[in-house]
């Protein structure tokens, strides 16, 4: 199959490339949990790096806070996790100058008399670093530390300081199930009003989702041929080579369905099914997003399929099985491979299938969403005569999200030479050779709207709770019926051959990655 590249003109280049002007008002983050590796990995270089961008205030601090005391090595950490994850280099002056921003306190995160010295120091970096009262509280804490962490920061005055503004981030997940999602959105919003709160979902840091809504509202030849008409149908597919990674104890609680379809694979299938909004505040976006989850049809059993890895190959290396990791149990029935064929009920994608496939363990790690366009009403062209190209082939467009990200189209064209031979070619779209190297790890654009109040890529409880409400009914009836099969796919491959009968029986398949 022939490529074609598609660059980017120098000059356009060189304009797109300008600073951003959105810069936040001063402020301190707050990070709880940040003993973690998500702190050291992604948080500080993003903070790191959107300071080197000129994004951030010069009035602006960060305080770190975890149960254990690591007042003496906290900052240095930090500064060896910006060179070795963030890329920078070793006597950069620049991160030691970072660096110094950042403060630490030890407390239980129960502990009453943790959040009145926290309250303390915050105000005394106030007062050296001029941040006015401005908070930004990120929780990157385990689930069941939600509840006591955002009480206890109402309780002390922190949610709505006297001066200044107070927001904060939530890790997913946004509870296990509907009953549990709506209890944790009415504990949230018993101390923070629904515009302070910013629940986080990594995905929407990536530039390629983001270039969903550019693709399709900022271009005249899609939009109009992006519905029922044109296209057969979408696949999504979220691949991880990786398996659980020690994690056993949250991954038997939470399993591929709630790791990743419910939030990553849902809010792929809204940028691609949502309707134009009016315009790209939050509101609107997220409206459009909402309206999306509620015209999906209540979703049988027979449209999902489950699975679990068993001992396999992978890179070339042999991996254990789900059932022989470390602190899971050796009868488990967590699924670690989800597929689901979705419908909805709108005019846009009546009669359209969304077929998503999420898991570990599988033949290499991708990310992508796949649209297969219709065949012309009549086929011209000889399918069977000779030549190294004797099948027309759908027009597919497909969007990487990782680890490639790109943009291709596939079409048919000529094959030079008397006869005619129709060949696929693609076109093909990658961000790393049209616009360099991006070193952004997703978090940079999600803390700067943070910062900003913009909660257009965030979650709102209505689409926590309308995704919930689509997936309670499927995890329920699995626990129901018990899988017989498991382990049902070897590591290594591309997930259980019902996946494949999913699809089949509507005389499809999965897209070849």
């Amino acid at each position: 199959m022939a490529t074609t590249e598609v660059k980017i003109a120098p000059e356009n280049l060189q304009a797109a490339s300008r600073p951003s002007e959105r810069v936040p008002e001063p402020g301190v983050v707050v990070i709880f949990g940040a003993s973690g590796d998500l702190t050291k990995r992604k948080l500080l270089p993003a903070l790191f790096h959107l300071e080197q961008q000129g994004l951030l205030p010069k009035e602006f601090a960060i305080v770190g806070v975890a149960r254990r005391d690591l007042k003496d090595t906290f900052a240095g950490d930090m500064k060896d996790g910006i060179i070795k994850y963030g890329g920078g280099e070793k006597g950069d002056s620049t991160i030691d100058e970072f660096i110094e921003k950042v403060d630490y306190q030890a407390m239980n995160f129960d502990d009453d008399s943790g959040y009145t010295d926290l309250k303390a120091l915050l105000e005394k970096i106030d007062k050296e670093h001029g941040t006015k009262g401005n908070r930004l509280f990120y929780l990157a804490v385990a689930p069941e530390y939600f509840s006591d962490i955002i009480d206890h920061l109402g309780k002390h005055g922190m949610a709505h300081p006297e001066k200044g503004h107070a927001r904060v981030i939530i890790e997913k997940p946004f509870g296990h199930d509907l009953e549990s999602a709506r209890e944790l959105n009415d504990e949230v919003n018993k101390v923070f009003e629904e515009q302070q709160v910013f629940r986080i979902d990594h995905y929407l840091g990536k530039e390629t989702v983001q270039n969903i809504l550019v693709f399709r509202f900022a271009n005249g030849i899609f939009e109009p041929i992006w519905n029922r008409n044109y296209i057969d149908h979408v696949q999504i597919t979220a691949a991880e080579n990786i398996g659980i990674e020690g994690r056993g104890p949250f991954y038997e609680k939470a399993g591929a369905l709630r790791d990743v379809v419910q939030n990553h694979v849902m809010e792929l299938l809204s940028f691609v099914a949502m309707e134009p909004p009016v315009s790209f505040e939050a509101d609107s976006v997220r409206g459009e997003k909402v309206k999306v989850w509620r015209a999906i049809k209540p979703i049988p059993i027979e449209n999902t399929v489950r699975g679990q890895y068993a001992l396999g190959m992978v890179d070339g290396q042999q991996v254990q099985g789900y059932r022989e990791e470390d602190r899971v149990d050796p009868n488990s029935t967590t699924e670690t491979y989800a597929a689901l064929k979705l419908e909805m009920e709108n005019w846009r994608w009546a009669g359209v299938p969304f077929y998503l496939r999420a898991g570990k363990r599988l033949a290499k790690r991708v990310t992508e969403i796949m649209i297969q366009f219709k065949q012309p009403p009549l086929l011209l062209f000889d399918r069977s005569a000779d030549g190294p190209c004797n099948e027309i082939q759908p027009n597919v467009l497909t969007i990487r999200i990782q680890p490639d990200e790109g943009i291709s189209l596939r079409f048919g064209a000529k094959v030079p030479g008397p006869d005619t031979n129709v060949c696929p070619v693609v076109m093909d779209f990658q961000y790393a050779s049209a616009f360099g190297v991006n070193s952004a790890n997703g978090y940079e654009r999600l803390l700067l709207d943070a910062m900003l109040g913009d909660q257009t890529l965030f979650a709102h409880r209505d689409g926590v709770e309308a995704t919930w409400a689509l997936y309670t009914p499927v995890l329920e009836a699995w626990v129901k019926a018990k899988p017989r099969d498991f382990p049902n796919y070897r590591s290594g491959t591309w997930g259980p051959k019902a996946a494949d009968g999913l699809i089949g029986r509507d005389g499809r398949q999965w897209h070849r990655i």
